[in-house]
């Protein structure tokens, strides 16, 4: 469907209410929903007038649900940045636009323009709600980082949660949707660093995002991870090697007995202990890491 507007239609949207600029931007994210640059204008026009000043965050939110759901996300969040609209509705997320992110390789890339690219592939995998959103989050730490410490994003992740747990009150967002973006921001970077030799962090990481008890949330942070890495330059389509590394090292840990090593009694600290480091010698065991080789041998 085509959201571009005839002139007859282009002058009740400047009397139109807030809702109505948000349905024009949510529908650029579905297939044939280009604006044209007349009612972008119009729309710049109707922000920068203040239309959106008294707007309840939960009004807008069904509109920006049916955005994200669709099948380019991205549209509809480049057009509500070029009017103005991200800046009043989820400044956290208008701020990384311009802010630079050292890409793998050494380059450097937008994270804003990264974080779009991320959730298009979602997208593109039908993901659920919560996994686009906590597919958009995870970064907001870096808008605002020390600028010594920069191209790195010091403590990024502390500055990211409480943004987190902003967007979330603003908007009223589900649990779920809380709870996974929390863990996004926690946990992706750690398991980019996943490591074959490391069979206790890979242990403690899993234990970390219950990968043994809430396994389909699991799946879906290493969903968010694998968009992660294909977002970079270079990596589109290639396939994401920590998703098969921490799999072996799940399988590895669900051949241990909980019940022969913890005696049912797993909320015991000693008998924790005792199940991680069984855990994580099957890692070591299924991955052969060189550190603990002696040990599972």
């Amino acid at each position: 469907m085509s959201f571009d507007l005839s002139r007859s239609t282009l002058a009740p949207l400047m009397a139109s209410p807030p809702l109505t600029l948000l349905t024009l931007a949510a529908g650029t994210a579905r297939i044939g929903g280009e604006l044209d640059e007349e009612t972008r204008t119009l729309m710049r026009q109707q922000v920068a007038a203040g239309v959106l000043d008294d707007l309840a965050a939960a009004d807008g939110w069904p509109l920006l649900r049916t955005g994200l759901m669709g099948e380019h996300p991205s549209r509809m969040l480049a057009v509500l940045r070029d009017c103005g609209a991200l800046a009043r509705l989820l400044p956290e997320l208008d701020a990384l636009s311009g802010q630079g992110q050292i890409t793998p390789d050494g380059g450097m890339i937008d994270i804003g323009a990264h974080q779009g690219r991320v959730v298009d592939l979602l997208a593109a995998q039908d993901a659920p709600l919560p996994v686009r959103v906590a597919g958009l989050l995870y970064n907001l730490g870096k808008a605002d980082s020390p600028p010594q410490h920069l191209p790195v994003h010091y403590k990024h992740v502390e500055r990211c949660l409480p943004r987190i747990e902003a967007i979330v009150d603003r908007f009223g967002l589900a649990a779920e949707v809380r709870e996974l973006a929390l863990l996004t921001a926690r946990e992706l970077e750690r398991v980019h660093r996943a490591a074959p030799m490391r069979a206790a962090s890979i242990t403690a990481l899993l234990e970390r995002v219950d990968a043994f008890g809430q396994t389909a949330r699991y799946r879906q942070l290493l969903l968010i991870c694998a968009s992660d890495f294909q977002a970079y330059p270079g990596n589109a389509g290639r396939a994401y090697g920590k998703a098969l590394l921490l799999e072996q090292a799940r399988t590895a840990c669900l051949s241990v007995a909980v019940e022969d090593v913890t005696d049912g009694r797993e909320a015991d600290p000693a008998a924790a202990t005792a199940l991680h480091e069984a855990r994580a010698l099957a890692v070591a065991a299924a991955l052969r890491s060189e550190r603990w080789a002696d040990a599972a041998a």
